[in-house]
């Protein structure tokens, strides 16, 4: 499913997104497997404890992907259900310090094997068409299970 599918409403002109803050390097004992829907040698992690969904709507998290030879990729990213959109803040680094992205503009959720994750996380997990969790607390219930796409709307 793309931002193009229809199922998404008009941006709200009055929107506006609040600051964002950096959580805490991830941690191991924090961290949930999920899957992202296709084949893939590297495995996909969200950081539990950093996950957050702000006043503006926006389901931020720490997005942790490691590849069978060892190397991991750390960033801080938003997703906003309303628009079907993604934002990436921040790539981690080993000390566990974040660097700011240069180009942080919202991008449409593509289903490329770049965004897959970000699509999975947005379509099979917090987000149901436009809505997005409630809180905190709901989107980690979202994130312990997985979406089942065979139901309409996406029934658990």
């Amino acid at each position: 499913m793309s931002a193009s599918a229809g199922l998404l409403v008009d941006a709200d002109p009055d929107w506006k997104e609040v600051e964002a803050a950096m959580p805490p390097a991830p941690q191991e004992a924090g961290l949930r497997a999920f899957d992202i829907g296709s084949p893939s040698p590297n495995a996909f992690f969200v950081d539990e404890g950093s996950v957050s969904v702000g006043e503006d709507g926006v389901v931020r998290y720490t997005l942790v992907v490691r590849t069978p030879g060892g190397a991991e990729n750390v960033t801080f990213e938003g997703i906003r259900c309303a628009t079907g959109e993604r934002r990436i803040y921040a790539s981690g680094r080993k000390d566990g310090s974040w660097v700011a992205m240069k180009n942080s503009d919202w991008q449409p959720i593509g289903d490329n094997t770049y965004n897959r994750p970000r699509a999975a996380l947005a379509w099979d997990y917090f987000c149901d068409g436009p809505a997005g969790p409630r809180d905190r607390k709901h989107a980690l219930q979202l994130l312990q299970q997985r979406r089942d796409l065979s139901h309409p709307y996406g029934g658990r």
